[in-house]
């Protein structure tokens, strides 16, 4: 008790000054609270209250690109990915700096000239791409091909060119299969190609079928029409088998070109789809791409065929199909298709237009509420229909998806309601709440519970920021009748469809044919 004797006897001016010292530490971290405050208000604030809500929504959606970039910059700069958890970097894309390529044109559209010019610099300087890595043609061609591509569209920058041009010559040996049908892994530095162990040496239907406006627009820019003439040799050899419903399985036989598996516009199906559509529109909507949008208009009717609806809400889902058996199954992933369908709705005629939008709305509204449904109010990987019971979660975690956002941004350009930019909004929100920590932004393992993973994927940055920016920008910035986007939400600029891209005076027939069968500152602020 000699302790508490010595307190009780402490003397009346020590203890005395003992409490002032005390009041003057707490009144400093008062003030300092008091600053902090003060900070976030007026970081909150800074956009003046007379300001359009859809400038100040855009300038929060750059201000979650700077914060994802700067802790990238700051903790991964040169890898692959951000691993915010234990801020550090992982090359899982063999090392290509995959989240600066999937970035360029982000930080272009959004004016953040001092970032763009650092990664610009790393671009010319340090990226090189001879690696003994077994890289997906599919991953690569998506995010690098494509980010390279768009950059230099919207810069005129020929450093980025070349470097596209150098990531693809090392791809094309991948198409060098009987049928024209590329295997899906290639090593980047002695072009051997193959097929992964687990597809039982089978190619995947949307790793084969999403090079074309990539290659397409290589050859475009660079004069040259081996890239073209590969890419399209795939598609022709899918024609060949194409089924009468436009449906196409997922395992696809890279020495005949047939297909088996499940049918789905989920994983390992769904930008095959989006690239049959889109690259009738890159070429212009022009006779020589026609064949494309046939074979898509086709594989709508398949789509169609596959919607059914919830009880007891009537919630439009697209099932997935093995043999003639349906799954009241629906990824995340198939939530790019209300985009899909509406930009596509405008080849139709008036009243099939009608149609095929109104179900791109029903379809939209459907994954709207699978971020509505959960605790978080972020959606899971995929979800169950089952009678009477709506939808219930199957996966349940989140990585960042951009699908749900890219389909309400379509919706929006192409209608005018803002009620999608309202559904952005509180998406974005949830990102905001439940992802985003001092170190960049996560996914979540569990939509449920708010477990967070550790991995900020490249198409946060890439997709996801991208079109929640551009859903609060004027329809003049990237307007949709100049630019096409690939799959990685890289905007590439759409040119008039030359099949004789080499300058021969022979005339070309259009490359893809049918087999008789009856089926910011880049146009505006």
């Amino acid at each position: 008790m000699h302790w508490l004797w010595e307190l009780c006897t402490f003397n009346m001016p020590a203890r005395n000054k003992f409490h002032t010292n005390m009041q003057f530490e707490v009144s400093k971290l008062n003030d300092e609270v008091r600053r902090l405050q003060n900070m976030l208000e007026e970081f909150t604030n800074r956009v003046p209250a007379n300001v359009p809500i859809e400038m100040q929504r855009r300038e929060k959606v750059k201000e979650a690109m700077i914060h994802a970039w700067s802790a990238y910059e700051k903790y991964a700069w040169g890898n692959d990915e951000l691993l915010p958890q234990t801020q550090s970097g992982e090359n899982s894309f063999g090392g290509l700096g995959a989240t600066i390529i999937d970035s360029l044109d982000t930080l272009l559209i959004m004016g953040l000239d001092e970032q763009f010019q650092k990664a610009r610099e790393w671009v010319a300087n340090t990226l090189d791409f001879n690696k003994t890595y077994d890289a997906s043609v599919f991953e690569t061609t998506i995010r690098v091909v494509g980010g390279l591509l768009s950059t230099y569209d919207l810069s005129g920058d020929n450093i980025f060119l070349e470097k596209a041009r150098d990531i693809a010559d090392r791809l094309l040996p991948a198409w060098d299969t009987p049928s024209g049908i590329p295997y899906n892994i290639i090593n980047l530095a002695h072009g051997n190609a193959h097929n992964p162990g687990w597809t039982g040496g089978d190619s995947i239907l949307a790793d084969s079928g999403t090079e074309q406006l990539e290659f397409i627009a290589l050859s475009q820019r660079t004069g040259d029409p081996k890239y073209q003439e590969k890419v399209e040799k795939a598609i022709v050899a899918l024609n060949k088998t194409f089924p009468a419903d436009g449906l196409v399985p997922i395992y696809v036989n890279p020495n005949d070109g047939t297909a088996y598996g499940t049918i789905t516009f989920g994983a390992m199906g769904d930008s095959f789809y989006e690239y049959l559509l889109k690259a009738w529109i890159q070429g212009n909507k022009t006779s020589s791409v026609k064949p494309y949008r046939d074979m898509w208009e086709t594989s709508m009717k398949g789509l169609v065929s596959l919607i059914r609806r919830s009880s007891p809400s009537s919630f439009a889902y697209i099932c997935e199909k093995t043999r003639e058996t349906l799954t009241d199954k629906m990824d995340e992933l198939a939530c790019f298709a209300p985009g899909m369908l509406a930009l596509g709705s405008s080849g139709y005629g008036k009243v099939e237009a009608k149609k095929i939008l109104s179900l791109a709305e029903e379809l939209a509204w459907t994954c709207y509420n699978f971020y509505q449904s959960t605790q978080t109010k972020l959606a899971g990987e995929n979800y169950l229909f089952n009678p009477g019971r709506d939808m219930s979660i199957g996966t349940t975690w989140n990585i960042l998806r951009p699908e749900t956002v890219e389909s309400l941004f379509y919706l929006w350009r192409l209608t005018g309601n803002v009620t999608y930019q309202e559904w952005g909004w509180n998406i974005f929100q949830a990102f905001e709440k439940n992802c985003r920590i001092e170190s960049g932004y996560v996914g979540l393992t569990d939509v449920n519970l708010a477990l967070k993973d550790n991995k900020m994927q490249t198409f946060f940055l890439a997709e996801t920021l991208k079109y929640l920016y551009l859903l609060f920008s004027p329809p003049t910035v990237i307007p949709l009748d100049e630019w096409v986007f690939n799959t990685e939400a890289h905007p590439l600029r759409i040119v008039n469809r030359n099949d004789d891209i080499a300058g021969s005076e022979r005339q070309h027939k259009p490359t893809v044919g049918l087999q008789g069968r009856k089926t910011g500152r880049f146009g505006g602020n």
